[in-house]
């Protein structure tokens, strides 16, 4: 195993499970040399250097819903990008190309496949994104993390692997101390947290403002994560409130010790985000974004729900309903018991690892 492509982006969703992957390559083969594929201006071309990798960025874009003079460039992004992919390929000479979702994966596993080089397509959703099915008809393997994936991808290119995590975010035995003194708050209080994705979540953010009171009347603590997007706004919203027990933040760096002072987890549905929840076993609500591809977030939340295994809560409802649901959750211990045995039994610790061993067997 001497050079490897990961390819890939848009969102914390796609980058963290890449990192993980390039991580694990790494502890294995520590000569490996790793390049990132990733889209100009988006998430990964900052994420990406922050944890240790190079990487180059494409002039790819997505087609916007709503018409726009955007979209007319699209064609012309799209084959510039196809054109650069491929003389970073010529150039690299990598072992196996790795997609894991996102506008960029798309030109850079087609050069990888015009120049006859193995591609494995990691598809982290439990609805495939268009992308990764366009790419499936090419790729050498599809690791993915859900049943009943046949729907999407051609069954014997199958491998069922499960989602990469970062091992540092699950890793929260023995850190509840840590975790309290660390975010300043009371280790013998019933612990909120609130986690909207790497860019946080309106809606989410809404209904705690709605909520704030009636959290505190109930001797709830909360750590809620609003993402920088809405930082400010609700620092100005909030002036003036009592915010005894209410730890803001616009991001979480500590995720391990967030997951380990949490009695209970209120979260947006993204793949990652799901995977870590069944590795840490806490008791989770789920409130999916509605604003994602192929509404794949309530898909995500339906395969844990269908097996008791988490609380749903439409986007839609959230506002009047979540914190109702939070406090009920928080006062029957079985509930959570039951939640957190069957959330369990979905994870799978071994994911990064098993996909490695895939790459391996291509490359």
């Amino acid at each position: 195993m001497k050079r490897i492509i990961i390819s890939g982006g848009g969102t914390g969703g796609h980058i963290f499970p890449a990192v993980a992957i390039a991580d694990e390559l790494k502890r294995q083969f520590p000569e490996v040399e790793i390049l990132f594929v990733g889209a100009e201006g988006k998430m990964e071309m900052e994420k990406v250097p922050q944890a240790g990798y190079k990487i180059i960025g494409l002039p790819i874009a997505g087609l916007q819903r709503k018409l726009t003079l955007k979209n007319l460039a699209l064609p012309f992004k799209i084959v510039k990008s196809i054109v650069r992919a491929r003389k970073i390929v010529k150039e690299f000479q990598p072992q196996v190309v790795i997609g894991v979702g996102g506008y960029a994966s798309g030109p850079t596993l087609k050069a990888a496949s015009m120049l006859g080089i193995p591609t494995l397509v990691q598809e982290q959703n439990s609805f495939a994104g268009k992308t990764n099915m366009l790419l499936a008809k090419k790729a050498t393997t599809l690791c993915v993390a859900y049943e009943g994936m046949e729907k999407f991808f051609p069954k014997e290119k199958i491998v069922m692997t499960g989602n990469p995590v970062r091992l540092e975010v699950t890793q929260i035995e023995g850190k509840r101390s840590e975790a309290f003194a660390f975010y300043g708050l009371d280790a013998s209080r019933p612990t909120l947290l609130v986690i909207g994705g790497s860019l946080g979540a309106r809606t989410l953010n809404e209904s705690l403002i709605a909520g704030i009171e009636q959290l505190q009347q109930a001797g709830i603590q909360v750590l809620w994560q609003c993402g920088k997007l809405y930082y400010e706004e609700l620092i100005s919203r909030l002036k003036g409130k009592d915010l005894t027990g209410i730890h803001l933040t616009q991001f979480i760096a500590r995720m391990d010790l967030a997951y380990a002072l949490a009695d209970v987890i209120v979260s947006r549905a993204g793949a990652i985000s799901v995977s870590e929840l069944c590795l840490i076993q806490k008791p989770a609500i789920l409130v999916p974004s509605p604003n994602v591809a192929e509404d794949h977030q309530t898909h995500n939340a339906m395969a844990l729900v269908n097996k008791q295994a988490a609380v749903l809560v439409k986007d839609a409802d959230a506002r009047t309903t979540l914190i109702n649901e939070v406090i009920q959750l928080m006062n029957n211990k079985e509930v959570q018991t039951t939640l957190a045995a069957n959330i369990a039994q979905l994870g799978k610790p071994g994911a990064t690892k098993a996909i490695v061993s895939e790459i391996t067997k291509i490359g």
